[in-house]
Parts: structure tokens; C-alpha cells; sequence
């Protein structure tokens, strides 16, 4: 147990959230890991041969509107985030805690760089400003979060999402009491011990967790989401499209923001990737909206 919390700690620096370090190094902060996951048959191992399904579903409900902005929240193995740049034509922001993840989905669009715009961030205290994105994407995020970080990346979805925008999330559908996989007591015992917070991701009401917090913000649910599953219900794929309840005053924004954001600060770090890396600084929301312009 000494050893583990040792290896552990060894990833907790540069703004690294402590449950991504202590439950995840080995997945996306070990440099072989890294590179050991990020080969096609391994990914498509892992969601059980369903990645091609998943990535066509995903990328069906990509908004493609000549000029629409849109975030990935967070790097993921695979080819999402080229796969987003060259079906939706725009330009693709793409953050993430990890500065190696950053690299490597970097080297992934080198042929349309120009509208792959990465910045190191925490998805729970974005720097974007409100309302900035047409969509906001989300791959197989949320089950991996603590359920208190979890709700600080559905506020700042909800915040950074603009009304008429969507909200895209691909992951674990409902507990599938009913699959054969979940039936198996071992595949519980493993998949609960490799991926901690799914088991009360399962049992989380997406459209309700979204639909409150985009509320705090004066937007709603123009309906209820489209959803596509696959693999008899295991995933499924969903879109939020957003409406705005009514025209939100800057200062109603403000206040808002207050509350789900922790204060970022944009430096950029001179690096090879180009990124911004952002910092804490105080519970005011500094929205950086000449990052976007």
C-alpha cells in the first residue's frame, strides 16, 4: 500500500487533480501507458469492439454549421479529435490537465493545426468565457470523475455552452442490469476496482444534472436529448441541444460564473505545443475572452 501511495504522488504535480493521480496514472499520465493505450485495437478492446459504432454516432451529431465553435472536453485515445476536424470543417478547442495528452493529440491534427486550438486546463475551472462554444463534446469523461468534480464540469458545460448551442456526451448508458456483461459477478468486481466512479455514474440522471445546471445560467433543455445506444444498451451517445431562457445580463453571468469557477489565469507557456496553460487564482471567474477571439 506504501509503494502504491509512493507511485502515485510522483504524478500529483503541475496541476494534476489528486483523484486523476491517485486512480488514473496509470492510464493517461505514464508515459507507457500512454503510449500503450493510444493504438486503435487496444481502444477498441476496451469498449468491447464498439469504438467504430460509438466514433460514427458521435461524429453524426456533430454540429457542422459553416463557423460553429467547438470544445472537446478533455484528450481521449483514438482518432476523435482529427476525426471532429476533418467532419465538422471548423475549428476544434481541445483541453485537458495533461500536458503529454496535449501533445499527443497534437501530433494527431499536424495537417489542420491551424483550427486545433489546445489549452492546458482542468475541466472542472474552465478559462473560456460564456457562452463561447456551439457544441461542447464530451467522450467518455464523465464516469471517470468523483461525483463533486463531476458537477463542476456539467456547470461548466452549462456555462461555456451558448443558447441555440449543444451539448454532446458519449459514455456508459443507465446500470445494465440487464446485460449479459453486467450479469458476469467477476466483470462488476474488475470494472468497479478499474474505474471507481462508474458504478455512481450509472445510477446519475444526465439530462437532470444538465438540465440544473444550465438553469443556473438562464438556458434550458429545448427537449429531451436525442440518444443513440449500441451494444445492447452498455453506451450510448447523446445530444442536449440548448436553449436560452431568456437574455442573461452580464452581471446575472457574473454571478453565475462565481459560483461553479474557480478563477483561471491564461499564460502561455512558450512551449513546443503551442498551448496556454491556465492557473488558479481566486474564486472570481476571469473569462478570457480574447483567447477566443
Amino acid at each position: 500500500m506504501q509503494i502504491s501511495m509512493r507511485l502515485y504522488k510522483t504524478f500529483l504535480k503541475g496541476g494534476i487533480p489528486e483523484y486523476l493521480a491517485r486512480y488514473y496514472w496509470w492510464a493517461y499520465l505514464w508515459d507507457k501507458s500512454i503510449w500503450f493505450f493510444d493504438h486503435q485495437p487496444i481502444i477498441n478492446a476496451i469498449l468491447f469492439g464498439q469504438y467504430d459504432t460509438l466514433l460514427r454516432n458521435t461524429l453524426a451529431r456533430v454540429e457542422t454549421r459553416p463557423g460553429a465553435r467547438l470544445l472537446q472536453l478533455t484528450c481521449v485515445y483514438g482518432k476523435l479529435t482529427p476525426s471532429l476536424l476533418h467532419h465538422a470543417g471548423n475549428e476544434v478547442h481541445l483541453c485537458d490537465v495533461a500536458a503529454e495528452q496535449l501533445r499527443l493529440a497534437r501530433g494527431k491534427a499536424t495537417d489542420v493545426a491551424d483550427r486545433c486550438h489546445l489549452a492546458r486546463m482542468n475541466a472542472e475551472a474552465l478559462g473560456y468565457a460564456n457562452d463561447a462554444f456551439d457544441q461542447v463534446v464530451v467522450f467518455f469523461l464523465f464516469h471517470e470523475l468523483p461525483p463533486q468534480a463531476r458537477q463542476h464540469v456539467y456547470d461548466e458545460v452549462a456555462r461555456v455552452v451558448r443558447p441555440g448551442g449543444s451539448v454532446l456526451v458519449t459514455e456508459y448508458a443507465e446500470t445494465p442490469h440487464h446485460h449479459w456483461l453486467y450479469k458476469i459477478a467477476p466483470f462488476r468486481w474488475v470494472i468497479g476496482r478499474l474505474e471507481p466512479f462508474l458504478p455512481g455514474f450509472w445510477r446519475e440522471n444526465v439530462t437532470e444534472k444538465l438540465g440544473a445546471a444550465l438553469a443556473t445560467f438562464a438556458k434550458s433543455l429545448s427537449a429531451e436529448p436525442q440518444v443513440e445506444y449500441c451494444f445492447s444498451r452498455f453506451y450510448r451517445v447523446m445530444r442536449f441541444d440548448v436553449h436560452g431562457d431568456r437574455q442573461a445580463e452580464p452581471e446575472d453571468l457574473k454571478k453565475a460564473a462565481n459560483t461553479t469557477a474557480t478563477s483561471v489565469l491564461m499564460q502561455h507557456d512558450g512551449g513546443p505545443l503551442g498551448t496556454a496553460t491556465f492557473h488558479r487564482a481566486s474564486r472570481r471567474c476571469l473569462t478570457s475572452k480574447k483567447f477566443l477571439a
